[in-house]
């Protein structure tokens, strides 16, 4: 009996550390896994931002090579979250990035219900810090987008999206009641589709080393809802390149330009200034107007398969139409880690702390984020 109960520990110990030494080679070890097989990880949602808080919740997150023998195709990645956070947002979003053979054809699509408490500061590129109003949003949206390729790294496609917003002012009297220029402040929807034109050279889709993006697309409202919903044009281009100064430095620059112009432009669409992507250490929203130009640069180190670290600078604007002015234009800077959960396909989680404007009479703007994926 003594020996069957040695027996049975010593299997129960070795095979603890077998699942211990298998836990840390997937998620510590700086092997990569060059059999290009699909990754299927269940992933803990904590993140971290100034507008949401500390966010909490499950996700699931499948990444796979539709073409497992070409060295070439990119990583099809599909995506579920369910969160809440600390500061009264719940969240459930689907989305799904797909590359199919020779990367002949890319589809996206995103699901997305949410609910959020957010603070309103008004419109312009130069809004105050005390007409801070707290607004709750309600929120739904839905788009889907195809592209395919007709020439060597040219794209065309075809987009549609739908989006409906909700609002319950929680501070009446403020500057969201009072000021008249705010139009649909109860909410509304807008269906929109439109057509792209991208040019994409990049190595990775995931974590690009070499290479460049430039995507521009167009997209237009009809007047579906009558009344005075919204009826226009959407505008948007982004710009992406790459170089690597060595095998472990790598620099991109990003740019961006986003514009919405029509009648009954809602305050809800006009483009937003602060991210956890472009201009971090913004509040998302703090910032907006009919358009939004904005630039930023990156220097990436990655130190193993698993680790690696960024710095990075840029500045931006919002504007309304004849007002952009360079010394309008507002800094953000900052510093951040990365963690590889997937080295070979890169896929990531990055943790960066972003720096903005000082203000007369306010605190510096900065931010802190915990995501997923690199920013650009």
């Amino acid at each position: 009996m003594k020996k069957i109960s040695i027996c049975t520990l010593f299997v129960l110990i070795t095979a603890n550390a077998l699942a211990q030494k298998k836990l840390i080679d997937r998620y510590l070890s700086n092997k990569t896994d060059s059999s290009r097989r699909p990754s299927f990880m269940p992933v803990p949602i904590f993140r971290y931002s100034q507008e949401i808080g500390v966010e909490f919740g499950a996700g699931l997150l499948y990444s796979t090579y539709l073409d497992r023998k070409d060295l070439s195709n990119r990583s099809s990645n599909f995506s579920g979250v369910v969160s809440a956070s600390t500061k009264g947002q719940y969240n459930v979003t689907l989305k799904s990035d797909i590359w199919t053979k020779k990367n002949t054809h890319h589809y996206i699509s995103e699901v997305r219900f949410k609910r959020m408490p957010f603070n309103f500061y008004g419109i312009g590129n130069e809004t105050d810090a005390a007409n801070e109003d707290r607004l709750v949003q309600g929120f739904v949206k839905v788009v889907l987008e195809a592209e395919k390729r007709f020439w060597p790294a040219m794209y065309t496609g075809f987009s549609a999206g739908f989006e409906n917003y909700h609002f319950t002012d929680k501070e009446v009297g403020g500057i969201f009641t009072t000021d008249p220029s705010i139009i649909h402040k109860i909410g509304g929807s807008v269906f929109y589709a439109g057509v792209s034109q991208t040019y994409d050279t990049r190595n990775s889709n995931n974590y690009t080393t070499k290479g460049m993006m430039a995507k521009v697309s167009y997209q237009y409202a009809p007047d579906f809802w009558g009344k005075e919903n919204f009826t226009g044009s959407l505008i948007k281009a982004n710009v992406r390149s790459f170089w690597s100064l060595s095998p472990k430095f790598v620099i991109g620059v990003n740019g961006l330009f986003h514009s919405i112009q029509g009648k009954n432009v809602p305050f809800y669409l006009l483009p937003q200034m602060g991210n956890d992507e472009m201009m971090r250490g913004y509040y998302t929203g703090r910032y907006r107007d009919r358009n939004l130009l904005a630039a930023q640069a990156e220097l990436r180190y990655r130190y193993n398969n698993r680790f690696g670290a960024a710095v990075f600078g840029g500045a931006g604007q919002v504007f309304e139409n004849g007002g952009l002015g360079i010394k309008n234009f507002k800094p953000s800077y900052g510093a951040g880690g990365r963690y590889f959960f997937d080295p070979e396909k890169g896929l990531s989680v990055r943790v960066d702390y972003g720096i903005g404007e000082k203000r007369a009479n306010e605190k510096r703007q900065k931010g802190f984020y915990i995501s997923l994926a690199e920013a650009f």
